[in-house]
């Protein structure tokens, strides 16, 4: 199939774009390749990509409505992987257009493309941010979650409700994809497993918000990726026993469902600090902080639906992600971890 990837360069979206061209799919991979964080990290993930003949990059930025009608022309893309957005909880405090210029503007161009190119498939990316004030765990996507605590959760909670109105008037298959708290090699430079370890390596105090106690349904990148192609050939379709007076908000009489993806394994902060600590051999000094403006405390995902529909079957443990992690952190940074303790 050609498949369209949208953020390609990004975390997610790199080992999503490896997992279809490991199969045979021909991919175009989008990205804006903005300097929220660091653009030789980007670029790096996309060298690891160019070197398959099936894969061919387009810079460009889902916000610019025409370029983006001019790819779906030309390209005529059987389905679509949706994965740029601007992400963040805590930069949406600090720069909430920009979440309004990526998250909705952009996803409306992506919308508008796959409706007038007969794009087979829609998977977009959701996250468990949408849960925001929720405390009824473990969060079940046919629960009811309209109480989010940041800009860019009530982003993402717009993205499921436009997807819902494609599918309803234009019978366009959309799957949401409610990511929890992806971690991995080729991270992101903002996520705290990479402000963790740099700041340990240089011997310097970590910042731990709500003392160390919330818990995050931590999911590795790898097992992300394998979930998210599943739901790519899982095409969403209507659910026939779907009742008006009793609405299910997971799924609809129109071609939409929405998944969970996680490890449905939370682990509480500190003891992923300390696997973290155990990986890179020394102790970490913990600035303890109270919770962060935004953000929720517990992450805990549901994902019966995804493992029952898709067969989807996360396995790596957080010991063993973390461990794949920091060896990647120190061969790219080039960090010896035996002298630098």
């Amino acid at each position: 199939m050609k498949i369209l990837v949208t953020g390609a360069a990004g975390f997610i979206g790199s080992f999503v774009a490896h997992k279809l061209l490991e199969r045979g799919d021909t991919v175009i991979g989008l990205d804006n390749m903005n300097d929220y964080y660091a653009v030789t990290l980007k670029e790096a993930r996309l060298a690891r990509l160019q070197i398959d003949d099936k894969f061919a990059f387009a810079k460009l930025d889902v916000a610019d409505r025409a370029a983006i009608e001019k790819l779906f022309a030309e390209q005529k893309f059987e389905r679509v992987v949706h994965l740029a957005a601007q992400a963040g909880v805590r930069y949406s405090i600090e720069n909430p257009h920009a979440y309004i210029d990526s998250n909705i503007v952009g996803f409306l161009h992506i919308l508008e493309g796959c409706r007038h190119h007969d794009v087979k498939h829609l998977v977009y990316a959701s996250t468990s941010s949408v849960y925001g004030a929720s405390t009824d765990m473990p969060f079940n996507v046919h629960q009811n979650v309209d109480h989010p605590l940041s800009l860019y959760a009530a982003s993402k909670k717009s993205n499921e409700l436009m997807a819902h109105t494609y599918a309803n008037l234009y019978r366009l298959p959309v799957t949401g994809l409610r990511f929890f708290t992806v971690y991995g090699p080729w991270g992101r430079p903002d996520m705290a497993l990479f402000l963790f370890t740099k700041n340990i390596l240089a011997g310097k105090p970590i910042d731990v918000f709500n003392h160390g106690h919330h818990k995050r349904d931590f999911t590795f990148v790898e097992d992300i990726a394998e979930g998210v192609v599943r739901s790519l050939d899982k095409i969403a379709t209507p659910n026939p026993l779907w009742i008006s007076d009793q609405p299910d908000p997971g799924t609809s009489t129109a071609p939409y469902r929405l998944y969970n993806i996680g490890n449905n394994q939370p682990v509480e902060l500190l003891h992923y600090i300390e696997v973290l600590e155990n990986c890179l051999g020394r102790k970490a000094e913990k600035n303890l902080l109270p919770l962060q403006p935004g953000d929720v405390p517990d992450t805990y995902a549901d994902v019966t639906d995804l493992v029952d529909e898709t067969g989807y079957k996360p396995e790596t443990t957080v010991e063993e992600g973390v461990r794949r992690f920091v060896e990647w952190y120190a061969e790219y940074y080039e960090v010896d971890l035996d002298a630098s303790g």
